[in-house]
């Protein structure tokens, strides 16, 4: 669909590294009293990737909502994208999505057919994750923003909490990273049309089957990477312990470090390294920027028992699907880096 005007023109920063930043972000939430509740399972006491409320001994509610301006142009890509983020909360937290709201702002100048291709495509999507899109609300606003409300359900004993990682766990993540440092460099003519496709498909592919899999693994601790890029929820996830990453081992998209070497960051890098510094040694600058840059919809943060390693990569071979063992967790505290293998 040709548009005289782009989505992305109309935006100061789109995806998930228009989010604020994490630092940022914790002074503004340390004005509010964590609400105490019974059935209030996971709340901002600590914070995590979604709320969750318990209805009964087999049931608990999973509550999220997600939304951002346009990084790609294509409405319909761009209706999957907000919409594969937002539902990949629900799996983060190892439940299943059930229903979704979409939350929508649109210039009145854009025709409504753009609409129409965002909503339809993040319906599509909605379905494919096995829940149903069952309204919204819709306003005006000079830059354009779509993401979900999203409900699902878990077993209470199943819920997956972001900060449970332990000494001795090893460390795997479900995607590649890169698509902030992808998408800024295809804008910039770095990338080739065939890596930018791959990117934006990794970043419409549901963290479903990934978390299938896992569900019978019991992990400690899993979040999804997505704006305060892999360090930022790594430090999430060391807060009771110290997470050790391994900058070998971590995947690259396509394009990704290229784009990295030429000096090309999102505005999310900054944000991120100020919230989560690491000891990084001599690492190579590319590295860091990889483990820096803002993910939308990224894959899945694990930390599980290193005697179970062997058998999740064995199992997500099976199915074909993307996994990576990228570090370990240790005793202490906070994220630090290294380039050689334990």
């Amino acid at each position: 669909m040709a548009l005289m005007t782009t989505l992305t023109s109309l935006t100061a920063g789109g995806g998930c590294a228009a989010k604020y930043s994490a630092a940022r972000l914790e002074e503004l939430l340390k004005g509010f009293v964590p609400v105490e509740a019974e059935n209030l399972l996971v709340g901002l006491s600590p914070a995590d990737d979604a709320a969750v409320y318990k209805l009964d001994d087999e049931r608990a509610i999973v509550f999220t909502v997600d939304f951002f301006p346009p990084l790609v142009d294509e409405p319909a890509l761009f209706g999957r994208i907000a919409a594969t983020n937002a539902l990949n909360d629900v799996f983060a937290m190892g439940g299943t999505p059930l229903l979704a709201l979409s939350i929508a702002a649109f210039p009145e100048s854009l025709p409504t057919e753009v609409l129409g291709s965002v909503f339809a495509a993040a319906a599509e999507q909605v379905r494919l994750a096995g829940a149903i899109l069952a309204g919204g609300h819709t306003i005006r606003d000079d830059e354009p923003k779509y993401g979900l409300a999203v409900v699902g359900t878990v077993h209470p004993a199943g819920i997956w909490p972001k900060a449970g990682a332990r000494p001795g766990d090893a460390l795997f993540l479900t995607k590649p990273l890169g698509t902030g440092l992808v998408l800024a460099g295809h804008g910039k003519e770095l990338v080739s049309s065939e890596d930018f496709d791959a990117a934006t498909g990794w970043m419409t592919t549901l963290n479903a089957e990934a978390a299938s899999v896992l569900r019978p693994f019991s992990p400690n601790a899993v979040t999804d990477v997505t704006g305060f890029g892999l360090f930022g929820h790594a430090h999430e996830m060391a807060e009771r312990s110290s997470v050790r990453i391994e900058l070998s081992e971590l995947p690259a998209l396509g394009g990704a470090l290229e784009v990295a070497r030429a000096g090309v960051r999102t505005g999310g890098d900054p944000r991120n390294r100020e919230f989560a510094p690491v000891d990084a040694g001599g690492a190579a600058e590319e590295l860091l920027a990889l483990g820096y840059d803002a993910q939308t919809a990224g894959g899945l943060l694990v930390s599980l028992p290193a005697d179970k390693a062997l058998s999740l990569q064995a199992e997500f071979d099976a199915r074909g699907l993307f996994l990576r063992r990228v570090g370990r967790v240790e005793a202490g505290a906070g994220v630090a880096v290294t380039t050689l293998a334990p």
